[in-house]
């Protein structure tokens, strides 16, 4: 399975319909499609990305979908751009960091915007909520901002927070984070036969994950 789809097996177990989710990196809106079907029309999806020509193309593939609120502007100032009644509220953020793959290959993201939107996020979201981040490490830059949000993911509070990592193989292929926030009110927060980040953690009908 790819971890671009493994991050959306994740993102199924948190996300029910008619809730508020965050496409962080829209891209060309594969991501923020995924997660309209999955908060259908009573929810909200909001969706950020620096590039005007990425969001027009995103528009493109989301047509009809009234519930998708695009903008242009840094993931790391969402909380500003989104309104403060759904501060707390939101059921999972999508990261997915890298370049667009058919735009301009030297515009990417980096750790200097990217780790403050992860902060920024956890902050957005709800108890039980999952944020998801696929790094792209075979480009410039890519490697390093994947050490950078590895590091970010080691300082959180364990009392809050559950991080799981999934690797490639390959030292320059992607790599996928999971966190799961409050993670006593998670339902069933990463697939079965996952192995948590919490020793004895349970994941509400009854499976135990171990880390050793």
């Amino acid at each position: 399975m790819r971890l671009t789809e493994k991050a959306h097996e994740v993102v199924r177990t948190a996300v029910r319909p008619g809730e508020v989710v965050i496409d962080a990196t829209v891209g060309n809106g594969h991501d923020t499609l995924f997660l309209a079907d999955l908060v259908g029309s009573t929810g909200k999806v909001f969706g950020f990305d620096v590039q005007p020509t990425a969001l027009a193309a995103a528009s493109k593939r989301l047509a009809g979908r009234p519930n998708v609120v695009l903008i242009v502007g840094d993931h790391s100032r969402m909380r500003q751009s989104i309104p403060a009644e759904y501060h707390g509220r939101v059921a999972a953020v999508m990261f997915n960091l890298g370049y667009l793959p058919a735009g301009d290959h030297s515009v990417t993201t980096t750790a200097e915007t990217t780790v403050p939107a992860l902060a920024e996020a956890l902050e957005l979201i709800k108890p039980g909520g999952v944020l998801t981040v696929v790094a792209y490490r075979g480009h410039p830059g890519g490697q390093e901002e994947a050490v950078a949000v590895k590091e970010w993911l080691a300082g959180l509070s364990t009392k809050r927070f559950v991080s799981v990592e999934h690797a490639s193989a390959n030292e320059t292929g992607p790599v996928l984070f999971v966190v799961v926030a409050d993670v006593a009110s998670h339902p069933n927060p990463l697939p079965r036969g996952q192995r948590y980040a919490r020793r004895n953690y349970w994941n509400g009908k009854g499976i135990r994950g171990r880390f050793d």
